[in-house]
């Protein structure tokens, strides 16, 4: 084990004083963490500023009412443009969204007279659902203020008796949580820094790991290793355990920076994302041997390395949630390493399965570790 231990260390000094392999471990994995995080958040949770839903409404002459149905869509997420009427601009086109009332909005309310609203967007079918619930939401809550603020006064409903409701603390709270399982597709960060995580983790031990044995290789150094007084076994160790000691460095940089600077929230498994974690970087080292193996240039090994790579990342679910894909989809997520990794920590994050869920995922990862392994000790060649 001390020839093993000596290799291993002498290839991780080697790895980190590559330019290239530093790129990819500490440079590129924050930038695609903030980049497909920040596109892919979705709509979970409440926007403010720029990140709010434009809309314009349109309503002539809407009287006191226009204040308290604004004041509903702003809490909804919404930022409002009123005006009297529609016109197109110079180019033809109309707002993306619409919100559109008949003309004396108020005075008809105060009549008892039945208002019709109509929404019209252009957001795609996903937008679209959520930006309606959220409209109705809205209307439905400035509904519920006209018929309690009438309600409690025998005079016509006005403006004051609207801002007199709105100042008064609200006596019931609702307080919303899930009940058993939680079943939130992951989006956002919560997507994309394990995807990403899973993703590079592959990649740098596809390309760097496997690169650097091809060259060692070319260079000669296997040669003088077989003949230096230390056996196969603990030469192919040693260049498995500087692999897994180079998955480990990227593993453990992601999930710092997703934790402190993206605030990622693992959830309430983290031992278990640590051991589902270690069985992938367990993978990947092999991975990286047997690829290591089977080249016969630097640039087979890398061009290999990043098909092989972004190929397993996109079907197995590291790009995109595998759970708003198609079936089959799903089905052939199953039979990929990254998809059964991206499963277990989406069990164990979002989904807030509890450890046991990953079982498992860890127990296939590690037999296929050990398949990936065997098979690269036995192409394993020194020159």
């Amino acid at each position: 084990m001390k020839n093993a231990i000596f290799i291993g260390l002498h290839d991780i000094r080697y790895q980190m004083r590559q330019g290239g392999t530093l790129v990819w471990l500490f440079v590129m994995p924050p930038i695609f963490f903030y980049f497909i995080g920040t596109v892919t958040t979705g709509f979970q949770g409440g926007m403010t500023g720029s990140d709010a839903t434009p809309i314009v409404v349109a309503a002539d002459s809407p009287g006191f009412l226009q204040q308290q149905i604004d004041l509903r869509l702003r809490e909804n997420d919404f930022i409002t443009d009123w005006r009297s009427e529609l016109v197109p601009d110079a180019e033809g086109n109309v707002p993306a969204r619409v919100l559109t009332f008949g003309p004396g909005l108020s005075e008809h309310v105060v009549a008892g007279e039945q208002v019709m609203a109509s929404y019209n967007t252009q957001a795609s079918s996903l937008s679209r659902d959520y930006e309606a619930i959220r409209i109705q939401r809205s209307l439905y809550t400035a509904l519920a203020d006209i018929v309690t603020a009438n309600a409690r006064s025998d005079e016509p409903l006005s403006a004051a008796a609207l801002e007199e409701l709105n100042a008064e603390t609200r006596v019931w709270q609702l307080d919303v949580s899930t009940a058993g399982q939680r079943q939130i597709i992951p989006s956002g960060f919560e997507q994309a820094i394990p995807g990403i995580l899973v993703m590079f983790t592959l990649l740098v031990l596809l390309t760097s790991g496997a690169s650097m044995l091809v060259l060692e290789r070319q260079q000669g150094l296997l040669r003088r290793l077989a003949s230096a007084p230390m056996t196969r076994t603990e030469v192919v160790a040693g260049k498995w355990g500087g692999r897994m000691v180079l998955a480990a460095i990227q593993i453990g940089f992601a999930v710092v920076v997703g934790t402190f600077v993206f605030r990622m929230h693992w959830g309430p498994d983290v031992g278990m994302i640590v051991i589902v974690l270690a069985a992938w970087a367990a993978f990947c080292a092999s991975a990286g041997l047997l690829l290591g193996s089977l080249a016969k240039t630097e640039g087979q090994a890398s061009g290999l390395g990043v098909l092989f790579a972004n190929l397993l990342a996109a079907l197995g679910g590291c790009w995109w949630p595998i759970e708003v894909t198609p079936g089959w989809m799903q089905g052939l997520q199953k039979l990929m390493p990254t998809g059964w990794t991206m499963d277990a920590l989406h069990k164990l994050i979002s989904f807030e399965a509890g450890a046991i869920s990953a079982i498992p995922h860890v127990i296939t990862l590690l037999v296929a570790a050990l398949a990936v392994a065997a098979l690269a000790v036995n192409r394993f060649r020194y020159e």
